[in-house]
């Protein structure tokens, strides 16, 4: 995996120092209950539902009785808290927590910064609870390294059934259903899709589409693998060719957009639906609506049995003081306990990482999500989101993003030739 600059520059600054913690503490024992320590928490939860939720993580290490510092980073969607935390890292001094995820934490391990969590995990059995795919995200040279928080899925539908039904429209399950639909509604005098022109928008579109169109295989040799040789093939020109028929269902007020002035649209019902993750429910719950009634939460077209997940995570730094560490271990062990992955999740709009969690605390939309989570935990079909940073490293990433949003943008560039590109640019990004 390509290492950044920064990360380089630490390695020289700071050195061996910065051992591994999973490569020479493997029979560490957990520190005494008895210590009292302290955590300082980076994160970029600063919003209404999110700040509730991290409040909740708060209140129960405090009644421990360790001290919780928040470091609060808002902006960028994550991006102004990792320039925090990497220049703390840089000064050697990093917080005691932080929250990051997908192939980011990996590169935080392999550069030495992470404690090992094993004997948090082994206690109460994260194995055991959490499916395969998302712990080996959490995890470096098979050590877990993160603590996984939430679960949320991207392929979702959000369907305005009003507009439907003026429409004369059925709710597709397929994408030629959706053609089907989306001509009848248009003809009623609505907008199929609302659409956020933003890229990584664009981008969530377009991976929840090679889901259904290419399978979960393929989604894993193009989205995960970043294969060049199978982004630059027929099934590529096919997921393309339905992106762009997808793309000509929308309003020209579509660049630039932001994605809860999307669903607004179809809260609204000037839109039929919206193509996006969970989060996109609490504008629903906000507007006073009620799933299956205002609004329904349906499977995107053809992904009925896929699972794209975007999972929030902490990492843990190393650190020395046994107190502190009683701490973070204490953090880590109540973000998996069930207590605070109800309540955390209830606030937040997602789902619990645990597979053992009775839904019946949870809305519609969610009991659902719960159960495709653990059907595609058995089935082979969770997967990670490239467009919400959890299967390729952020050179590739990007480089998937500014092509798809060229090609969205660009009529006169065929799905062929966008195939090309894609793949020409992830060969590039990989270098």
């Amino acid at each position: 995996m390509r290492r950044s600059v920064v990360f380089l520059l630490v390695l020289l600054i700071l050195g061996p120092a910065l051992l591994f913690a999973g490569g020479r503490q493997e029979a560490a024992e957990e520190p005494s209950g008895d210590l009292k320590g302290e955590v300082e928490v980076l994160h970029w939860w600063t919003s209404g539902g999110e700040a509730a939720a991290v409040e909740v993580l708060k209140e129960l290490l405090e009644a421990e009785g360790h001290t919780w510092v928040d470091f609060a980073v808002a902006g960028g969607g994550g991006d102004a808290a990792m320039t925090a935390l990497r220049s703390r890292a840089v000064a050697g001094n990093p917080p005691t927590a932080a929250q990051v995820k997908g192939p980011q934490i990996q590169d935080w391990a392999a550069e030495g910064f992470l404690t090992n969590l094993d004997p948090v995990a082994e206690a109460q059995g994260w194995d055991n609870v959490i499916p395969e795919v998302l712990a080996d995200v959490m995890k470096y040279e098979g050590h877990y390294v993160a603590v996984p928080v939430n679960v949320h899925r991207i392929n979702w539908m959000w369907v305005n059934p009003d507009v439907f039904e003026a429409a004369g429209a059925e709710i597709p399950t397929t994408w030629e259903e959706f053609e089907e639909a989306a001509e009848k509604i248009e003809a009623a005098g609505y907008i199929p899709v609302a659409w956020g022109g933003q890229d990584w928008q664009e981008a969530t579109v377009f991976e929840t589409i090679l889901a259904g169109v290419g399978g979960t295989d393929f989604y894993v040799e193009t989205m995960v693998d970043a294969d060049p040789e199978a982004i630059d093939s027929p099934k590529m020109i096919e997921v393309l060719e339905t992106l762009r028929m997808v793309h000509g269902y929308t309003d020209p007020g579509a660049p630039g957009r932001d994605w809860n002035m999307a669903t607004s649209m179809v809260i609204e019902g000037d839109a039929a639906m919206q193509f996006m993750g969970d989060w996109a429910k609490g504008e629903f719950v906000a507007a006073d609506q009620k799933a299956d009634e205002d609004y329904i939460a349906a499977s995107a077209p053809q992904t009925a049995h896929q699972f794209l997940f975007n999972v929030d995570s902490f990492i843990m730094f190393e650190v020395d003081d046994p107190a502190d560490k009683a701490a973070q271990r204490a953090m880590a062990r109540l973000i998996i306990e069930p207590e605070f992955q109800e309540v955390f999740n209830t606030y937040k709009g997602s789902i619990p990482v645990r597979m053992d969690m009775d839904d019946e605390p949870f809305d519609i939309p969610a009991k659902k999500s719960m159960r495709d989570f653990a059907a595609s935990a058995d089935s082979g079909d969770l997967v990670p989101s490239m467009a919400h940073e959890m299967a390729v490293d952020r050179a590739v990433r990007g480089a998937i993003l500014d092509t798809i949003t060229t090609f969205v943008n660009s009529p006169n560039i065929s799905p062929r030739e966008g195939a090309k590109m894609l793949a020409d640019a992830v060969r590039g990004a990989a270098r």
